[in-house]
This record gives C-alpha cells, structure tokens and sequence, in this order.
C-alpha cells in the first residue's frame, strides 16, 4: 500500500498527538540548571534546562510563574510540566506549569509570601516591640520538657540570677498540633499574667522541622502578647516569622536566657556604685549648706558691726536661729533619706541573709541547694560572714519524709 505523502503541518500536529498521548511525557518531572532565561514583555518566560550533556527547551506562562523564586541562568531547578510541539517551528519544548529551586522548595516561597505580608501589616515594626524587663521575678519558657532548651535556659538562669523563678509550658515543638501548642502556651501565660518575659524556643533543625515557628497564627499569637516575647529558635543562623515578630531575637535558647536575667554580679556592683554616689551626693549637700551658714554668719557680723541697736541685735539673733533650724532641719531630713535608702540597698543584699546567721555552702564556687548534688570526700566552702571555711563531707544525712 503507497503512504500518501504529509504536509508538514499535518506531521508536526500528529507528533504533537503521540506526544500529547504518552502518560510519561505529559506528566514529567525533571531537574536541572536555568540557561537562557528569558521574560518576554507578555509575561511568558523562555528558558532551557540543561545538565552535563544535554538540554531541553522550556516555556512557563504567566499564570504558572512565580515571581517570588527569584530565577535566572545557573539556579538548579526541579520543573514538572508537559512535552509537547510547537507546530511553526516543528520544535518539542517542556511546557511547565510548576517549578520550585531544588534544595530550598514550596516551604521557602511561603516563608517570603508570609514574611512581605506580615512586613506589610506592620508586625515587624520597631515601634511595636516591647522593653524586656531587666529585673524580672518569674521567666515562662514555652518549649518542649525533654529537649535540650529548657535544660540550657535553667544552667544559665542559675547562673546568672538564680532568685529568678522559671516557669515553663511544655509543648511540641513540630510537627501538625505543634503550632496550635506554641499559640496556647502564649494565650496561657498571658491569662495568667504570672512571668514578667517568655521565651518561646527549640533547638536547631531544616526548615521543615522548624515550620510550625513560620505559621501565621504563631506570629499573630505573639504579636498579640502583652509580655514581652524572646524568640530562640533553632541556631544562629535559622530565621523563622516567630523571629521577626518578637520583641527581641536570640541567636541560641542560652542568650536567650542571658538577654532576659541580669548578672547578680553585676547588680551587687550597682548597688554599691549607687551607694557611693549617695553619699557624695550627701556630702555635698553638707558642704554646700555649711557654707551658706558661714555666709550668714558674716552677714550677721558685718551688721552687727556697723549697727548695735538691741532691736536690730535680736531681730538678727531670730534669723539666725530660724537658718540654723532649718539647715539643721535639712540635714536630718538627709540623713533620715540615706538610712532608708542604705536599709533598702543593705536587705537586697545577698549579704544580708548572711549577716542574720545564714550561710552558703559551695562547691566549686556554685551554691549547693540540696545533698543530692554532693557525695563523700567532696570539698565544699561554706561562706560565713566574717570569712570562708574549706571543709570536706565526711557523712552526707538525707532529710527524713
């Protein structure tokens, strides 16, 4: 049988036809690195696909292309779509209706759209964000029990200010429920109104461990708190909403815990500066005031001096007993206002629990709360008020139940 003979537009559009009708090609999946990438002034995009030996032509339209990626020639792709002819030029092209960068996928193109709209809404503004309190009595940690966050936030808590009391609301930290857990740990502490700061945190992980911290009900959730909200997640170089939107960002659940506790250090040497201060600010006082006496003093001779009538003598002696009241008047009132403040500065002290009998036992320069944390031979310090004595534990009582 003789084969009638095709025009070319007949042969292009069967082609098209076979290729249309393959279940592989028409639901294909590839991957490769963008060359010759192209916008056109109607939207569609013009690009190839193309790996150690070969390439392929690609066109994605306007509908399916997705700005947000941010693409162009040397990005490594994963692009599903369709092959299929274009019958003018007789030419097979990839028709793509989805493409995401490989290594980084759809999670990261949601991470931006959330983060420009949030942006936009206002929740990053610096205007919102909420002091930390430099000397708060409680802390809400709102991570999971048995990681390794809430056990860093408790060592440096105890080691920087150990009066702080630490509150924490166990949740899961990823996962489907994870997300709805973070928000009603916020909602709890704020009904509650029992911590002065919450750190909500979790170790380090990919992004998809990390997402619940990307949600959006999780943003709104804290961006809602009225307790100042310290966001730790993951490592120093994760990012995530929750980080944007909090009132202050740590690198690490551990400088969480050191932005949100002062140094007792630091605060017994405050004290003491604040101390001299009054009494130099007292002091000077004192001198100004006794100068102004002398110059009273002066004036009274000088008058005195040049005129002795008695009732212009007894008129000034009233002046002069009226000033020395009252300086003698403002001295006291000093004096009173430094013995409380020195009373108040004296029973913030730690010193204070010492000097009323007390002592502190440590071992290795950290106090020791419980027999639990000491064993036989341990050398311990016990800190009196009037000196150290070394010893070391010969016989360890636990308290009977």
């Amino acid at each position: 049988m003789k084969i009638r003979a095709l025009n070319i537009s007949e042969a292009n559009s069967y082609i098209k036809r076979i290729l249309s009708n393959d279940p592989i090609l028409y639901n294909l999946k590839v991957k490769g690195e963008i060359s010759n990438f192209k916008v056109h002034s109607s939207g569609t995009v013009y690009l190839s696909l193309k790996d150690e030996n070969s390439k392929i032509n690609c066109v994605i339209f306007k509908n399916n292309y997705n700005k947000e990626l941010k693409l162009y020639d040397g990005v490594k792709v994963i692009a599903d779509g369709y092959i299929s002819v274009y019958e003018r030029d007789g030419s097979y092209q990839l028709y793509i209706n989805s493409i995401e960068i490989e290594g980084i996928g759809n999670l990261y193109i949601e991470f931006n759209k959330l983060k420009e709209k949030l942006s936009k809404e206002g929740l990053f503004d610096a205007k919102y964000k909420k002091p930390i309190p430099k000397m708060p009595q409680a802390i809400g940690v709102i991570t999971s029990q048995t990681g390794a966050v809430i056990r860093d936030i408790i060592n440096v808590i105890k080691r920087r200010y150990p009066k702080i009391n630490i509150k924490l609301y166990s949740v899961t930290v990823q996962g489907t429920n994870s997300k709805y857990d973070l928000c009603e740990g916020i909602k709890f502490f704020n009904e509650q109104n029992n911590v002065d700061t919450i750190i909500v945190g979790r170790g380090g992980g990919s992004i998809e461990e990390l997402w619940s911290f990307n949600e959006e009900i999780v943003a709104r959730a804290v961006f809602k708190s009225n307790i100042p909200i310290i966001s730790a997640v993951g490592h120093e170089t994760d990012f995530t909403i929750c980080d944007f939107v909090a009132d202050m960002r740590a690198p690490t659940p551990s400088a969480a815990a050191e932005i949100a506790t002062p140094s007792l250090e630091d605060v017994n040497y405050k004290l003491e500066n604040i101390l001299n201060r009054m009494n130099k600010s007292l002091t000077n006082v004192l001198q100004v005031n006794e100068h102004k006496l002398n110059s009273v003093f002066d004036k009274i001779n000088n008058y005195l001096g040049a005129y002795t009538i008695r009732d212009k003598i007894i008129q000034l002696d009233k002046i002069y007993d009226k000033i020395t009241s009252e300086v003698e008047n403002n001295i006291s009132m000093e004096k009173e206002k430094l013995l409380g403040r020195g009373t108040i500065l004296h029973n913030l002290s730690p010193l204070a629990t010492i000097d009323r009998g007390y002592s502190i036992v440590q071992k290795n320069r950290e106090v020791i709360n419980s027999v639990k944390d000491l064993k036989f031979k341990d050398n311990i310090d016990i800190v009196l008020k009037d000196g150290n004595i070394e010893c070391s534990v010969e016989k360890i009582k636990n308290k009977e139940v």
